[in-house]
């Protein structure tokens, strides 16, 4: 099913980021390939993305309809390159709301099928909240939705990797671990970010204090993970998670896959996801 299309979609290599013409980390300059190769300074939304819109990565880009702006192009896409595979990654964080969007308009978030009604961008508490709406049953669900680019083999700080070479070698091209958070901290000890960090937090109160739903859903914008957790990068935003979920919050998956023409598929609503280490119960379903 197709959930979400870029109507013009260029490619581009990155050059420099931030650009060397505008120092916001938000910026970078990319060659756009055409029939005339052309340098760009392009909005990159996701900032470098763990390695995925930074130096000499390969992306695509949609084009911004603000002529006033600064940028013309907005990075959406990474195309990321694994020996003799290739994946495209969502990695513009709008993105997972806009796929959330529609697939729930499709029906394609599990035990949220049929919903009778949803508002976007909604305050509740402390927090904006991406929907708020009435499920088939007519009770009210809230819902904060965070994209996932990223995945790995192992979910483990990047200097610890050379520990898990054989491990890494025994796996297929698809069977990498999607997590979230990851990314620049100042404080390696502290959270990558307040902000989801509180959202977490605020999904608990609501279903500790009313009778709402109130759900956590990831979306996966890669082809080659089979399973998702909290990452254990920041195990203060992983410890939230699992709290909130044991105190009745409903954590939940939407899996895409991306091709090169900017059409993005709906794969699955069931991917395993993974709260606990193992010691500890592996899945929602345990």
């Amino acid at each position: 099913m197709l959930l979400y299309k870029f109507d013009d979609i260029h490619r581009g290599t990155v050059n420099k980021r931030p650009s060397q013409y505008c120092k916001s980390p938000y910026v970078a300059d990319v060659e756009i390939l055409s029939s005339i190769d052309d340098e760009n300074m392009c909005h990159s939304p996701s900032l470098g993305c763990c390695g995925l819109a930074d130096k000499q990565s390969f992306v695509y880009l949609s084009k911004m309809t603000n002529l006033n702006a600064k940028t013309q192009f907005r990075i959406e896409m990474s195309l990321l390159k694994d020996g003799d595979n290739e994946t495209m990654v969502g990695i513009n964080p709008k993105l997972g709301e806009y796929i959330a969007e529609n697939a729930l308009k499709n029906d394609c978030i599990l035990g949220l099928e049929n919903i009778v009604s949803y508002e976007r961008e909604k305050t509740l508490l402390n927090s904006r909240f991406d929907f708020i709406g009435i499920d088939e049953n007519n009770r009210e669900f809230v819902m904060e939705v965070k994209n996932v680019p990223l995945a790995d083999y192992v979910d483990v700080p990047k200097k610890e990797k050379k520990n898990y070479t054989k491990q890494i070698e025994n796996k297929q091209y698809n069977e990498k671990i999607a997590y979230f958070p990851d990314g620049y901290r100042k404080n390696s000890t502290g959270v990558v970010s307040e902000r989801a960090l509180k959202h977490v937090k605020e999904l608990q109160e609501i279903v500790e204090t009313t009778n709402k739903r109130a759900i956590l859903c990831f979306v996966i914008q890669r082809d080659d993970a089979n399973c998702f957790q909290p990452s254990n990068k920041d195990l203060i935003y992983k410890k939230a998670v699992q709290d909130a979920w044991k105190s009745g919050v409903e954590i939940k998956t939407v899996q895409v896959c991306w091709n090169k023409k900017g059409e993005c598929y709906f794969m699955r609503n069931n991917m395993p996801i993974y709260l606990f280490d193992i010691e500890g119960p592996q899945s929602m379903d345990d």
